[in-house]
């Protein structure tokens, strides 16, 4: 990851230490067109999106190793498990982190379906992650890569649970970012993320204007007025 130093990640954000990168990078996230400027930022660094651009990065300076035992999957391993999980078209990565492996298996089944035929709608990934510095990257990574996905943050073993994010590229166009939506705390989305307990307030955000996925009619059913694919 030699493009994206701790200096080049900081200038990006606009911040002077890395210690603000996470809190930084959740308040232009929710901001689509500062987002999708952020994503064209990066872009022009490096276009090479088959690996975590952040693995080092976040390593280096964000992980939690004494309060939450955070270390990173090497890239070999992610790439190992990948291999074993070929042929399947969804993913589900417990302890994220910053999407190495998710990243790993989206670029395996980018370059399994021949260039003119890749569809983003054929692919879901579902990720879990408890630390609030990761979650930022993590949402980063699966946007800017146009994935559709779900990322639970909050425990998964107790499922005390912050926020669920649904991902989706919203023109089923790997050209294209992903737009990030927020669930709702209903009832009905606890029972189908086996939520324990909700940690934080819910927040109202939802940038799609058409929703598809497993638990669309749920969102649909909360906000109202979209129509569902």
């Amino acid at each position: 990851m030699p493009e994206f130093t701790e200096e080049v990640v900081n200038q990006l954000l606009d911040i002077d230490d890395a210690f603000k990168a996470p809190g930084k990078l959740m308040q232009i996230l929710m901001d689509k067109s500062q987002r999708e400027q952020l994503f064209r930022n990066f872009l022009a660094v490096s276009a090479d999106m088959s690996f975590d651009w952040f693995h080092e990065y976040f390593e280096d300076e964000q992980a939690q190793r004494k309060t939450k035992k955070q270390d990173f999957t090497p890239e070999a391993v992610a790439k190992v498990l990948t291999r074993l999980t070929t042929g399947s078209h969804s993913n589900y990565d417990i302890a994220a982190g910053t999407g190495g492996i998710t990243i790993a298996k989206w670029w395996s089944d980018c370059l399994a379906a021949p260039f003119w035929k890749y569809c983003p709608s054929d692919y879901f990934y579902y990720c879990e992650e408890l630390s609030d510095r990761a979650v930022p990257f993590l949402l980063f990574n699966l946007a800017i890569r146009g994935m559709n996905a779900y990322v639970i943050h909050g425990d998964s073993l107790s499922r005390e649970t912050k926020q669920i994010y649904f991902i989706q590229n919203d023109h089923d166009d790997f050209l294209q970012f992903s737009s990030i939506n927020m669930m709702p705390h209903s009832e009905a989305v606890a029972k189908e993320f086996e939520v324990s307990e909700w940690l934080e307030p819910a927040k109202q955000h939802i940038e799609s204007t058409e929703l598809s996925g497993p638990v669309a009619e749920i969102i649909y059913q909360v906000t109202g007025g979209r129509r569902v694919k």
